[in-house]
């Protein structure tokens, strides 16, 4: 049983200090463009998670910048990973429980070891931390109780092996030694072995009696030398028996043997042998392994009787290299014997390498120089010796290389330049193998890829271009199209086209051709004339979309074919309105005469400017004949004299195209022998005009102008039309009041024509009336106007039929004024000092003249005013004309105007005040008079006709209440 000893010799106490000693050993290598150093730490085992271990970054001498983007990282080839590293603050951890009894077992010292990896540049630092043991584990024998059956004739000096406690620490804190409890007949004596463990035995120092002390019960107290002091404790139960005087012996101290790793279960190791002098069953001895460690019984087996050892389990060489087994040999009497047998495990080539990749660069840019860090492998083989020596390779057609740069390290760097055009990618496949028999290998493969860099320029497929295009082309027509290749990829491979700025003629070719930036295409931009230009010659480049960009230039020629659009031109003879041009052809002429040569050119070219000459017509065929293809003119008979002098010839002058052209001349030629016969006969010469210029002109010109005339006037009629229509409708709308002008309608007067008091009223309505009634009243005074009952168009009649003048062109007939009507033109409101004839002062002149239109517009004004102040003064009652008044209204309520009131289709004013009616009157024959006296003769006999009715403005008023009677 395992527990804290309560005893604590001094000579095994120690201190085992608190704090962590610390123990940093650093070493810088330079390798193969890789640095590398070595840093060793020491702490205690049991450390809690995230406790310090060291400052990594001050050890090594690097910023923490440089650890960030160097992407610091911990490689392990462990399953569990111990430590972890702070890349933000430089420093190493602990991220799990650090065991040292189950990570090294007895080893000593512990350590495991790791690597940390920085990226850009590369570089690869070792690690190792040694873990100290601390004494967290008691002392523990395996079994609770040692028994012992010891014969009583047992020899001083006879020695007892007891069992072995095992401590897992190691070091102070390790087993340190054993107590045994105080008794008179054994001592303890303790034994250390090869390899550093403890053992103890019991030695007889005193006879043992049976008949006095059969049995004895004994305490083996196992303590370790650490701080606390831990023990362990165990039972000796001692059975006293009879004599057995001779323990068994073995032949030799230490056997040897070797096995090899993974041996067979059931292997044979080797044989140990021990004899005992005893005879009977004293002297049967029987074999057994002692104080095995750990899990040796499950790979060795012992055959008790035999002595014979041979393999159990698995024998792993990588675990143990060596093992040392004690065997102890016991008789029937309980004596024993220890020999010691040392098995030594021969390693064979049982582990292939294994390759782990600590970093990769994909893709690399193609101009990486050679020598450039492809990869940084790390190899491992768990074997020794010469199965764990290895050599890395990769294919012999590569232009990659692997250098060793640390122990197990390998660097795969490039071994010529790169071009991504040829070789895009690669697939490196690494082979790591070892040095066995037979070797082991394994193998891993990295897909590297090859970034592109812009170098290389576009390549036209031609070195120049020709294109043919036919003149008279439509603009925008595409005429060739030119094409360029880039080995590179991507956007360094995206090609543009254009045009170099150069000139055709002076004019910037630009004005010419077009070309579409992507596809290549050129387009004609304009249409082509082969007369003015017949080959563009231009420079197209192709420029990629790299950085900084690549171009190449091909030249383009454009090659522009004529096309048949030009007519023959005649050059001679010329061809003029003004004058007559004939060649003279003598009357003796013979036959072969040439008379003259039509001289033709067309500007096209090749076939189409090709030349025919025809005879189209002559006046006499028979004499003159056409050159085909040089044009001359020649007499094809002898001349005589019943030819005419006069001879005129038409000549088509064609060319070759497809559709030809042609054009043609008249030819005019005189058969004369003298100069002044052909000016009479040519004098009466007419020329054919079909058509006269100028008198075309002019009968275009003159039809222009009477169109111009024409749409004018009638623009001019509808303005004038909507300009009377819009003031009609304005007046017809107008909110002041408007009082038509209409004929007066005469009655007789029962006196003698000085109407003092019966009075003549003309009803005057306004435009809207029609749309209410009109109400006269009855009289109620002698101040009321009364009609005559026996005048014709009287008020009672027009009462008595209930008849309302709704519109100006009534159908009642209009009357002449009455002879009794007297007043003189001096009387009448009419224009100032207008006057008329005696006899139209005496009522038997002529009809009178209606009002001008100032008069109607001053009417019209005074009207309104009295409307205004009349209806703003008026209490309750009538004027007859409307029921909004009552009856007893009167005209003696009707305060005193100064205007007076004017009756339309007359000259009279009205006034309800007789005093101001006589004056006015008064004042008016005055003027009369005057006007009578410088009248002139001729007016008297002047007899107009009576006006038609006419609208003069008055005062409109509506009624916003109505009733109806």
């Amino acid at each position: 049983m395992a527990s804290e000893g309560p005893l604590q010799p001094k000579c095994i106490r120690c201190r085992l200090c608190c704090g962590l000693r610390w123990q940093v050993l650093i070493f810088l290598l330079y390798f193969s463009h890789i640095v590398s150093g070595q840093i060793r730490y020491s702490l205690p085992e049991e450390m809690k998670k995230g406790s310090l271990i060291g400052n990594v970054a001050q050890d090594l001498g690097l910023d923490l910048k440089r650890l960030r983007t160097g992407r610091a990282r911990i490689v392990t080839g462990e399953s569990i990973q111990y430590t972890q590293l702070k890349s933000d603050k430089g420093i190493l951890v602990v991220s799990e429980r650090i065991d040292r009894e189950q990570l090294c077992g007895d080893v000593t010292p512990c350590s495991f070891s790791f690597e940390i990896i920085l990226e850009n540049p590369i570089e690869l630092h070792r690690v190792t931390v040694e873990i100290l043991d601390v004494n967290d584990h008691s002392p523990v024998f395996k079994n609770n109780d040692i028994k012992f059956e010891i014969s009583e004739s047992a020899i001083l000096g006879s020695r007892f092996v007891l069992e072995s406690a095992e401590d897992p620490d190691v070091g102070v804190n390790g087993l340190h030694g054993y107590v045994l409890t105080p008794n008179e007949n054994f001592i303890l004596k303790q034994h250390a072995n090869p390899d550093g463990s403890k053992f103890a035995e019991m030695i007889l120092q005193k006879p043992l009696d049976r008949e006095e002390h059969p049995r004895l019960s004994l305490k083996l107290i196992a303590v370790d030398g650490g701080n606390p002091q831990r023990s362990g404790t165990v039972n000796i139960e001692i059975t006293v028996l009879d004599v057995n005087d001779n323990a068994p012996v073995f032949n030799q101290s230490v056997y040897r043997a070797t096995v090899m790793e993974n041996a067979l279960k059931g292997t044979y190791i080797t044989t140990v042998n021990a004899s005992d002098a005893d005879s009977g069953s004293n002297g049967m001895v029987t074999y057994s392994f002692s104080n095995l460690k750990g899990n040796l019984a499950d790979i060795f087996y012992i055959d008790e009787t035999t002595g014979k050892i041979s393999v159990a389990g698995q024998i792993d060489f990588e675990k143990d290299k060596k093992y040392e087994i004690r065997v102890e040999a016991k008789d029937q009497g309980g004596l024993t014997d220890l020999g010691k047998v040392v098995i030594e495990i021969v390693d064979i080539n049982d582990n292939a390498p294994v390759i782990n990749v600590m970093s990769f660069s994909s893709p690399v840019s193609e101009d990486a120089p050679p020598g450039t860090t492809i990869a940084v492998i790390n190899v491992k083989d768990a074997d020794s010796e010469r199965n764990g020596q290895i050599t890395c390779s990769i294919n012999n057609n590569l232009p990659f290389k692997v250098q060793s740069s640390l122990s197990s390290y390998y660097n795969l760097i490039s071994d010529v330049a790169f071009d991504r055009e040829t070789t895009p990618e690669y697939n490196i496949t690494i082979t790591a193998t070892d040095s066995g028999s037979p070797p082991l290998s394994s193998a891993r493969i990295l897909h590297l890829r090859i970034s592109d860099v812009n170098d290389n320029a576009p390549l036209f497929h031609q070195s120049s271009y020709s294109a043919y295009v036919t003149e008279n082309n439509s603009p925008g027509m595409s005429v060739y199209t030119v094409s360029a290749r880039d080995s590179d990829w991507n956007q360094n491979a995206r090609i543009s086209y254009l045009l170099e700025d150069t000139q055709i003629s002076g004019t910037p070719v630009s004005t010419y051709i077009s070309i579409n930036s992507e596809t290549g295409v050129l387009h004609a931009v304009r249409s082509f004339d082969y007369e003015q230009i017949n080959q563009l010659k231009l420079v197209v480049k192709a420029q990629d979309g790299g950085s900084p960009p690549l171009s190449s230039n091909v030249s383009v020629t454009i090659f522009i074919q004529d096309q048949n659009d030009n007519a023959p031109q005649v050059l001679y003879p010329v061809q003029t309105s003004s004058s007559l041009v004939a060649e003279m052809v003598p009357r003796s002429a013979d036959v072969g005469y040439l008379v003259t040569k039509v001289v033709a050119v067309d500007v096209d070219s090749g076939q189409n400017a090709w030349l025919s000459y025809k005879l189209q017509k002559a006046t006499d065929r028979a004499l003159f004949e056409v050159g085909l293809q040089n044009g001359e003119i020649r007499t094809i008979r002898q001349v005589n004299d019943k030819d005419a002098v006069k001879q005129r010839l038409t000549v088509v002058v064609e060319d070759n195209g497809q559709p030809s052209r042609s054009a043609t001349v008249n030819v005019n030629v005189a058969v004369a022998d003298s100069f002044p016969e052909v000016l009479s006969e040519f004098t009466d010469f007419t020329h054919d005009k079909e058509y006269n210029d100028n008198l075309t002109f002019y009968l275009v010109l003159a039809l222009a102008v009477v169109s111009f005339l024409f749409i004018t006037c009638l623009v001019v009629i509808i303005s004038v039309k909507i300009y009377r229509w819009r003031q009609s409708r304005i007046l017809y709308h107008s909110n002041l009041p408007v009082i038509p002008y209409y004929p007066p309608r005469y009655a007789d007067t029962l006196g003698t024509g000085t109407l003092q008091h019966v009075y003549n009223y003309e009803v005057c309505r306004t435009t809207d009336s029609r749309k209410s009634d009109c109400k006269f009243s009855r009289p109620c005074s002698q101040n009321v106007l009364i009609m005559d009952p026996s005048s014709t168009g009287t008020m009672q009649r027009m009462q008595s039929e209930k008849i309302i003048l709704d519109e100006p062109d009534s159908p009642i007939e209009q009357k002449p004024p009455n002879a009794d009507w007297r007043f003189t033109q001096g009387q009448r409101p009419g224009p100032s000092g207008a006057g008329g004839p005696p006899e139209m002062a005496m009522g038997t002149g002529p009809w009178p003249n209606p009002p001008t239109e100032a008069e109607q517009l001053q009417a019209l004004m005074a009207a309104a005013n009295e409307v205004s102040e009349a209806t703003a003064t008026l209490g309750p009652g009538t004027m007859g004309l409307s029921t909004r008044y009552s009856p007893q209204f009167t005209l003696q309520h009707v305060p005193d105007y100064r205007q007076n009131v004017y009756i339309p289709g007359s000259t009279a004013t009205l006034t309800s005040n007789p005093q101001q009616q006589q004056q006015m009157v008064m004042q008016q024959q005055m003027v009369a008079q005057q006007q009578a006296l410088q009248a002139q003769p001729s007016e008297a006999s002047a007899q107009p006709e009576p006006p038609k009715a006419a609208q003069t403005p008055a005062s409109k008023k509506k009624s916003t209440k109505k009733e109806k009677k």
